[in-house]
């Protein structure tokens, strides 16, 4: 258990770059699309999203979390899906799926709300943190 404040600094940290990250590249799909195609933009997120999954994981694992025992963990990963979806299709997938700007800005705005939903999640521990 030595681990777990490494880890959950980790985590919160990636946590916080993804959104500001998911904001900015938002940004650039509407001011500078050709910026999203250049490398650091292309491969950024993953790195900073792949760090952020495993030291979720991580700490799971070392507090003997499961989603099938706690509803809230289970809640932040379907949560998780949402917001990947919804995410692609505000930024680069929708523009090669042909989105509208209002279907684009539409899919933005419901991935910010799951990425606020996921961070209620995790700081009530309840998947109903508003209610």
């Amino acid at each position: 258990m030595t681990s777990y404040p490494i880890l959950k600094t980790i985590h919160v940290t990636c946590v916080v770059a993804s959104g500001a990250g998911f904001v900015l590249r938002a940004a650039l799909a509407v001011r500078a699309p050709a910026l999203l195609r250049t490398r650091l933009a292309r491969i950024a997120p993953h790195v900073n999203d792949t760090l952020l999954l495993a030291a979720g994981v991580a700490m799971a694992f070392a507090a003997g979390l499961s989603p099938l025992a706690h509803p809230w963990l289970a809640a932040k990963i379907v949560a998780l899906l949402v917001y990947i979806a919804l995410g692609a299709l505000a930024l680069e997938r929708g523009r090669r799926l042909g989105l509208s700007p209002a279907a684009r800005l539409a899919a933005f705005l419901g991935a910010a709300a799951t990425f606020a939903y996921i961070v209620a999640v995790a700081l009530r521990r309840s998947p109903l943190p508003w209610g």
